[in-house]
Parts: structure tokens; sequence; C-alpha cells
């Protein structure tokens, strides 16, 4: 096995997840996966934990979305809301066999299907936020997500890897450190009241006063690298254009613009897939609020790979998701979507603090995060 990959499991089980004797553990991904789960599971067995694994599959995926009724569609099974109830830890281990799996379903179908998981995902969610229930989720490489970021399958685990600084001796010493640097930068982000976001073709102010700010250090999902919060549902006004395609459930959707007043979107363009765009803002009320805004730090990515995962994190970048809030930071929007996407602040942009530069060419002014 590659020792690489060992690092990763022994992060998730030791660092990011905390497994510990007696937790029910559910472990989720594809067979494809299959090498990385197989060390989370020995090692959460070592460490007296209660592991189960659940295995997906994107073909059964497409066969459901496909074959459903309508009443199949929206069902959500009630073994599932139990379980997300009952577990201690959860990792879901992200792992595509075919990128573009979903490219022939129905937007609309998929939307339908996606709302009916609102009540798993209320659950989960406000489990998260009251450390009543530990997760992460992660990538094991793949030939498919290599192919989606352009790179050789070498070059796509040099990447994935690298990002987690598992190609070092120690990643969970690296982690650590970044959790103390970054705890600085969400104390001073706590004290503000408005943030103002300006590149050459975004203009956008959201209000944060009493929202909490919080520190992605891999506990949540890795590789990490990013401070976020959830603005005030009703206060984020102007426009935003993203710099990479919006990437969402098997859909591409290019050159993404939105416009809010009070909180909600009013108008919206994209050259590519505008219509799943469409069917993914219509699927609830609150699909069309802002749900998160973020500022990634992750400088060990430089690149888009088409995997939000990663993209978010690219050190240098913001990223502003429409659809449900993060309950932990204070939010209280709640959708069923919840849809990152990605602008590039390395070139030009800048981020205001109260009316004051906190933020410019991809970095915080210095002493700011020191």
């Amino acid at each position: 096995m590659d020792p690489r990959t060992i690092k990763l499991a022994q992060v998730m089980v030791d660092y990011s997840l905390t497994i510990r004797p007696g937790d029910y553990f559910m472990i989720r991904g594809s067979f494809a996966s299959m090498p990385l789960i197989k060390e989370v599971y020995r090692l959460a067995l070592k460490r007296g934990a209660r592991p189960v694994v659940r295995f997906t599959s994107e073909t059964l995926s497409e066969v459901f979305l496909k074959e459903a009724s309508d009443e199949q569609l929206v069902y959500q099974h009630p073994l599932d809301l139990e379980e997300v109830r009952q577990i201690n830890a959860y990792l879901h281990v992200w792992c595509s066999e075919n990128t573009k799996f979903l490219t022939g379903v129905d937007p609309q179908r998929q939307a339908k299907a996606q709302s009916a998981r609102k009540e798993y995902q209320q659950i989960f969610f406000n489990r998260v936020a009251d450390g009543s229930l530990r997760w992460c989720g992660t990538l094991f490489p793949a030939p498919a997500d290599a192919q989606e970021a352009s790179k050789s399958l070498a070059d796509y685990e040099d990447f994935v890897y690298s990002a987690g600084y598992c190609d070092t001796d120690d990643p969970i010493s690296h982690w650590k450190n970044v959790s103390v640097k970054q705890a600085t930068i969400c104390e001073r982000l706590n004290r503000l009241s408005e943030i103002h976001v300006k590149s050459a073709d975004t203009d956008l102010k959201m209000k944060v006063a009493g929202r909490k700010w919080i520190n992605c250090d891999g506990k949540e999902n890795f590789p990490d690298g990013e401070v976020f919060t959830s603005p005030l549902e009703d206060s984020t006004n102007g426009v935003i254009t993203y710099t990479y395609p919006a990437c969402y459930v098997g859909r591409e959707v290019e050159n993404v613009r939105l416009h809010f007043k009070d909180g909600v979107v009013t108008k919206f363009s994209a050259d590519k897939n505008v219509e799943f765009l469409q069917r993914m803002l219509e699927m609830d009320e609150g699909a069309k609020r802002v749900g998160e805004f973020a500022i990634g730090t992750n400088y060990h990515i430089q690149t888009f790979s088409k995997n939000i995962l990663f993209d978010e994190k690219i050190g240098g970048t913001c990223h502003l998701a429409v659809g449900n809030a993060i309950y932990e930071a204070g939010g209280v929007n709640k959708s069923a979507l919840h849809w990152d996407m990605v602008c590039d602040l390395r070139n030009g942009g800048e981020i205001y603090g109260d009316g004051e530069v906190i933020y410019r060419d991809g970095k915080f002014v210095p002493g700011f995060g020191d």
C-alpha cells in the first residue's frame, strides 16, 4: 500500500475524528476507495471502536435517479434517519469512477431527490453543531478524478497527498500548527461586523456581526485550510462572479454570476448548464440565500482541479456558498442545497473588514493573521 494512504488513514482516525473505544463509527465510500477504507477500518478496530462500512455506487445512483417513481424519489428511509441519530463519528471517502455519471439525469429529478434529504441533513448538521457527531470527508485518488483535474494518476496522487501534507514525516503536527495560526485569524475576524469583497468583476457586501468564524484545520474535511462563517441571512448585497466552473453532483456550470439583494439571489447567469443552475436555485426556499462565506488558506493547493474539496481551499481564493447555512457558525438558513463556488482573489482582489483592507492579492495584510 502507498505509505501516504496509511498516513492519511492515521490522520483520519487519530486527528480528524479522534476515534475512541466504543464509538459507533460509520465509514462510507465506493469500492474504488477500498485501500483507504480498509486501513481506516483496521485502525478503528485497534482503537476499540465499532466501525461499520456503507458502500456507495455511482451506477445504482444513476439507476435510481432515472427509474424511481416520484414517490420513490422523495422517500427518506427511516433507517437512514435513525443511523444518523445514533452514530458518534462519520467518515465519507469520495472516489469517482466516472465524474460525469449524472450527465444524462434530468436536473429537476436531481433537485427533487436532493430536497428529500433535507431532514437527514438537518439532523446531521445540528449534531455536528452541538458536538455530538464528529465527521470528516476526504478523497482517495482515482483515475476519473485525475482525468477531471487534467493530470496523470501519479501526478494527481502527488497533488492529493501533498495538499494534506501526507507526504511529510508527521502530517498531524503540521495540522496542529495550522490550527493555531488560523485560530488567530478567526479571533480577529470575529471582531468584524461587515465584509466587503472586491475584484475586477465582483463587488459584494455582507453582514457578519454576531456570527462565528470557524477554524477549518482538518477536523471536518481533509485536506483542509480555510476560515468561514455564515453571513446574516438578509445582509448580502451586490454581485459575485465565480472564477472557476461551479461543479456539483456531476454537473459543471461555467462563468456563474450571481446578483444578491437583501440576501437573496435576484438574478443569475452562466455560460454553460444555466438550466441546471436554475433548477438548483429553485430547489427550495433557502436555496437562493447565502449559507457560507469562506477564505481559502491552503497554499499547497494552487491549481483548480474541478473538485470542491480542494478548490475551495486554494490559498488566495474565497468562496460563497448558496443554500444551507453552517449552524456551528450561527447561520439559520435551511436548504437541501449547499453549493460552494470559488472566486480567485490573487490578482488584484481585496477584502475589507468594516471599511479597512484586511486581505489583498490572495493574502491577509501583514499583521492581521500574525
